[in-house]
Protein backbone atom coordinates (compact mmCIF):
# COMPACT_ATOMS: atom_id res chain seq x y z
CA UNK A 1 0.00 0.00 0.00
CA UNK A 2 1.15 3.59 -0.79
CA UNK A 3 2.84 5.59 1.98
CA UNK A 4 0.51 9.07 1.44
CA UNK A 5 -2.64 5.90 2.33
CA UNK A 6 -0.79 4.80 5.43
CA UNK A 7 0.23 8.24 6.82
CA UNK A 8 -3.41 9.66 5.70
CA UNK A 9 -4.71 6.35 8.29
CA UNK A 10 -2.47 7.60 10.83
CA UNK A 11 -3.57 10.92 10.56
CA UNK A 12 -7.34 10.11 10.98
CA UNK A 13 -6.21 7.77 14.12
CA UNK A 14 -4.87 10.60 16.27
CA UNK A 15 -7.95 12.47 14.73
CA UNK A 16 -10.18 9.80 16.48
CA UNK A 17 -8.05 9.65 19.52
CA UNK A 18 -8.70 13.93 19.87
CA UNK A 19 -12.85 13.02 18.90
CA UNK A 20 -12.60 10.60 22.26
CA UNK A 21 -11.22 13.15 24.05
CA UNK A 22 -13.79 15.77 23.20
CA UNK A 23 -16.59 12.85 23.61
CA UNK A 24 -15.70 13.06 27.32
CA UNK A 25 -15.26 17.10 28.05
CA UNK A 26 -18.86 17.24 26.21
CA UNK A 27 -20.19 14.67 28.95
CA UNK A 28 -18.37 16.42 31.60
CA UNK A 29 -20.12 20.08 30.44
CA UNK A 30 -23.55 17.90 30.25
CA UNK A 31 -23.11 17.02 34.50
CA UNK A 32 -22.49 19.21 37.17
CA UNK A 33 -19.68 20.58 38.44
CA UNK A 34 -19.32 21.46 35.26
CA UNK A 35 -16.52 23.80 35.76
CA UNK A 36 -14.50 20.36 36.95
CA UNK A 37 -15.63 17.40 34.92
CA UNK A 38 -15.41 19.86 31.39
CA UNK A 39 -11.07 19.46 31.71
CA UNK A 40 -11.13 16.47 34.58
CA UNK A 41 -12.65 13.73 32.04
CA UNK A 42 -10.30 14.05 28.89
CA UNK A 43 -7.39 14.57 31.14
CA UNK A 44 -7.92 11.40 32.75
CA UNK A 45 -9.01 9.74 29.65
CA UNK A 46 -5.25 10.97 28.02
CA UNK A 47 -3.69 9.80 30.91
CA UNK A 48 -4.92 6.26 30.62
CA UNK A 49 -4.42 6.19 27.01
CA UNK A 50 -0.76 7.65 27.88
CA UNK A 51 -0.03 4.97 30.01
CA UNK A 52 -1.96 1.92 27.90
CA UNK A 53 -2.78 2.58 24.46
CA UNK A 54 -0.44 5.00 22.95
CA UNK A 55 2.13 3.10 20.59
CA UNK A 56 5.04 3.73 23.33
CA UNK A 57 2.65 3.01 26.33
CA UNK A 58 4.58 2.00 29.35
CA UNK A 59 2.35 -0.82 30.11
CA UNK A 60 0.13 -1.29 27.00
CA UNK A 61 2.21 -4.59 26.07
CA UNK A 62 0.03 -7.99 24.22
CA UNK A 63 -3.93 -7.27 24.98
CA UNK A 64 -3.67 -4.59 27.17
CA UNK A 65 -3.56 -2.02 24.39
CA UNK A 66 -6.21 -3.31 21.90
CA UNK A 67 -8.85 -3.49 25.02
CA UNK A 68 -8.21 -0.36 26.45
CA UNK A 69 -8.60 1.35 22.91
CA UNK A 70 -11.66 -0.46 22.65
CA UNK A 71 -13.04 0.72 25.98
CA UNK A 72 -11.68 4.20 25.83
CA UNK A 73 -13.79 4.55 22.39
CA UNK A 74 -16.46 2.67 23.31
CA UNK A 75 -17.05 4.74 26.72
CA UNK A 76 -16.74 8.01 24.68
CA UNK A 77 -19.63 7.40 22.34
CA UNK A 78 -21.47 6.32 25.35
CA UNK A 79 -21.06 9.39 26.93
CA UNK A 80 -21.60 11.18 23.71
CA UNK A 81 -25.09 9.06 23.67
CA UNK A 82 -25.83 9.70 27.09
CA UNK A 83 -24.85 13.34 26.62
CA UNK A 84 -28.12 13.31 24.16
CA UNK A 85 -26.06 13.31 21.16
CA UNK A 86 -26.74 9.94 19.62
CA UNK A 87 -25.96 10.23 15.77
CA UNK A 88 -22.72 11.89 16.61
CA UNK A 89 -22.02 8.79 19.36
CA UNK A 90 -22.98 6.39 16.48
CA UNK A 91 -20.90 7.96 13.72
CA UNK A 92 -17.97 8.37 15.97
CA UNK A 93 -18.33 4.62 17.07
CA UNK A 94 -18.43 3.58 13.21
CA UNK A 95 -15.25 6.08 12.37
CA UNK A 96 -13.43 4.57 15.09
CA UNK A 97 -13.72 1.09 14.18
CA UNK A 98 -12.95 1.88 10.53
CA UNK A 99 -9.79 3.77 11.05
CA UNK A 100 -8.48 1.80 13.72
CA UNK A 101 -9.52 -1.42 11.86
CA UNK A 102 -7.30 -0.06 8.94
CA UNK A 103 -4.57 0.98 11.07
CA UNK A 104 -4.21 -2.74 11.56
CA UNK A 105 -3.27 -3.50 7.88
CA UNK A 106 0.11 -4.53 7.71
CA UNK A 107 1.38 -2.03 5.46
CA UNK A 108 0.08 0.27 7.67
CA UNK A 109 1.55 -1.16 11.25
CA UNK A 110 5.06 -1.07 9.77
CA UNK A 111 5.09 2.37 9.58
CA UNK A 112 4.53 3.18 13.30
CA UNK A 113 6.72 -0.15 14.50
CA UNK A 114 9.83 1.58 11.77
CA UNK A 115 9.59 4.69 14.50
Amino acid sequence: MNAIFGWSVLALVFLDELLAMAAFGVWGWDRSPRWLLVWLLPLAAMTVWFLFASPKARYGDGLVRPLVKVVVFGLAALALWDAGHEAWAVALLVFSVVVNGLAQLPSIRVLVEDR
